[in-house]
This record gives C-alpha cells, structure tokens and sequence, in this order.
C-alpha cells in the first residue's frame, strides 16, 4: 500500500512506485516538487526485514546519491567566495600539492578529471573508509593515474573526501556542522545526513539484499556480481575494462563492510553514506530548480548556479560506461521516453536518486532499501524520473 499526499497530476507517478514496491520485504519514498509545489509525497512497502511499515520520517542510506548533497555545499561555499572553481586544490590543502599534484583544480575534482579514482591503489582495505584522516592523508600522497584534465573517471569512492576536505578547508568546520548549517537548517529539512547522529539510528530503514555488503558476503559473491556486470555491459556492447571498474569501485575488502551498521553509517563519507529523506533531497533540488532559492530561502546565486550546472565533458568515461555529462559534481538525468536536457543531480548504487530540471522547475527524489542494480543506479529510479517528466509537461 501507497500512503502519503500526491497531486492528482501526478498519479502515474504513484502508481510507477507501486509497481516497483517488493511483494516480500522493502520499501521506498518518493518526493517531487513542480513549480516549487510539493505535489508528490509518498512512500510505501517495509522498511526491514520484519515487516515493519516504512514510515513518513524513514531515512534510507542512498549511496552515491551522496554526491548531489556534498556537490551542493561545496557551490555554496563558492557562492559565498571561500574559492573559485579554478583554484588549485593545493591552494587551501597545501599537503595535497604532492606526487605532481599542485596543478589540480577544484573543478578536475568535481568533474572527475583528476585522476584519483583508483581507489584500490591508495588504500590497503575498505575499512579505510571510515577513517577521514587517513584518506585524506593517504590521497594527499597518491599520485593521479593520468593527467589531470586529459581524461575523466568516475571517482566512485574518492570523491567524497576529496571534496569534502575541500570543504573543511575552506570553511574551517568539521563537514557535518557545514551540511547541518547551510542546508539542512535553513530548508528545515527532516532528514539530510552525512555522518548520522547516535540520536537518529532509530529512523533507518535496513538494507535488503544488499548484495555485495554485510557479514554475509563474500569475495565470491563480490566477483560473482562483477562479473553479472560485466555480461550486462558486453551485452550492451559498452566497452569497458573490468578490472578498472574494480579498482575504482572495489578496494580489497570491501565485502568485508556492513553498510548496515551503525558503525559504517555514523562517520560521514560523502561519496556513499548519506542517509536521507526523500522529501529532504526534493526539496534542496526544489531550491536549485527553481534558480537557487525556495521559499525565501536562498542557497545559491544563479550566476554560480550556471556554473556549477554547465556540462564540463560528454565523453565516455574511464570508470563509468557511458557519458555521463558531468557538471561540476553533478551528472545528467537519465530518462526514457523524455528528454531532461538541462537535468542535472546524482544517482545511487541500488536505485536512489535526485535531480532537479530548471527548465520545468522540477526536482524529483527517492530512496529506498532492498535491490543491488548496479555502482550508476538502476532502472527504478529511470522509471520514476520519466514518469515525473511526462506528469509534469502535461500539466
């Protein structure tokens, strides 16, 4: 069952989320501003494996949806003029000069051309991950594995610190406080998390077949999946290097991670364990829709909205098998049947995603818990997205 608020202009969208809720266990939440309206707010299915109803304050971990969320903040710190996008990195984190470095952009960073996304050559375990010192000292010291600027590649894992060093440098305060302060509170959101507190573990939804994370996985199962990835891509007729796609997305031991706990969730990674509501990502992309500001609220100016949106390559990329049309720490949407050609915001692994489309004023978002589909999202998300566009060009 559907529960929630919807427009009536929207029911196809409901009815899209319907379809995809699991018969078993597993739940999801849609959330869609038009035209700075709410007109889409429901969610439906089980948020663990008992059956537990999902709830209208469920937060579910969304991966690299992530990224759209600590891409924003950083625009924002660059609206209020703490850096320029071609500023070197190195500039503010002066340790990240080294290994040929010191030339690197903000903007290579959040663009994926700086050649840092070969996570399995700059740590020795996943567990790493939950250590932000040591990845961000560990990334000062790597090397890039191509010219900065030559090429781009998905820095599926690496982005987060990356950026949200970035972020701690220039602001001066831990990343979580930044996130709290300029996003979270001013758009009153019920759940925008980076690093979650102790204080909100009890509104999580649990990861259901989950895949390749928790004490019951495997290495086997790890390649097992890579290599179901593998065939999907060779059927596509993508060409892509599997062992590339392992170096960026699965370091040694990251089937070794249970993404569940407490203790993987609490420590921010901005790359991969953001815990949201999905009313909480519609509503920030509701303010970039609408050119920065909802409600009285403003995040960015439009003029550093135009930049952060602009496509900095279209080209397919090293890590990712298509061209994903990177903006500055965002991607394009991915739609069937509908075109969003000025979309821009961040999918998850297992399905998460939020976007916003200035050209109809529109921001769509949803999390969920159970499926795998792949490291780029799966076609739940793409369904949803296609439905909300069509909803919203009739109306």
């Amino acid at each position: 069952m559907i529960a929630g608020q919807i427009h009536p202009d929207f029911w196809a969208v409901a009815r899209t989320l319907k379809a995809q809720i699991p018969d078993t266990c597993g739940g999801a939440a849609v959330c869609i501003y038009h035209r700075g309206e709410k007109v889409v707010d429901i969610w439906g299915g089980t948020r663990d494996e008992k059956g537990t109803p999902w709830e209208p304050d469920t937060i579910a971990l969304s991966y690299s949806t992530t990224k759209g969320v600590a891409s924003t903040l950083a625009h924002i710190l660059a609206d209020r003029g703490l850096f320029d996008y071609d500023d070197p990195v190195a500039r503010y984190w002066p340790e990240f000069a080294q290994a040929g470095k010191e030339k690197i952009t903000i903007r290579q960073i959040m663009c994926h051309e700086a050649g840092l996304y070969n996570i399995s050559d700059i740590i020795d375990h996943a567990r790493r991950m939950l250590d932000w010192d040591y990845m961000v000292d560990a990334l000062a010291k790597a090397p890039p594995c191509h010219e900065p600027g030559e090429a781009h590649g998905y820095h599926g894992l690496t982005y987060g610190y990356l950026i949200g060093e970035i972020i701690q440098r220039t602001s001066g305060k831990p990343f979580t406080e930044v996130l709290r302060t300029e996003i979270a509170e001013p758009l009153e959101l019920d759940g925008l998390y980076i690093g979650l507190p102790e204080s909100e573990a009890g509104r999580r939804a649990q990861l259901i077949l989950s895949g390749i994370q928790g004490p019951n996985s495997s290495p086997n199962r790890v390649k097992t999946y890579m290599s179901s990835i593998n065939r999907v891509l060779g059927f596509l007729g993508l060409p892509i290097d599997l062992l590339q796609l392992e170096a960026a997305l699965m370091p040694e031991g990251i089937e070794e991670l249970d993404f569940n706990s407490l203790d993987f969730q609490r420590v921010p990674i901005p790359s991969a364990n953001g815990m949201f509501t999905a009313r909480s990502l519609a509503r920030m992309y509701a303010a970039l829709a609408a050119g920065g500001e909802i409600d009285g609220v403003r995040l960015l100016s439009q003029e550093t909205l135009k930049r952060a949106t602009r496509v900095q390559n279209t080209t397919m990329g090293r890590v990712v098998p298509m061209p994903m049309h990177w903006r500055l720490g965002y991607h394009r949407p991915f739609t069937m049947g509908v075109k969003v050609p000025r979309g821009f915001g961040h999918f998850g692994f297992g399905g998460s995603g939020a976007w916003a489309d200035p050209q109809r004023n529109l921001a769509v978002a949803m999390v969920l818990n159970s499926g795998v589909g792949t490291p780029f999202g799966d076609l739940r998300i793409v369904r949803l997205s296609s439905s909300a566009a069509r909803c919203a060009d009739k109306r």
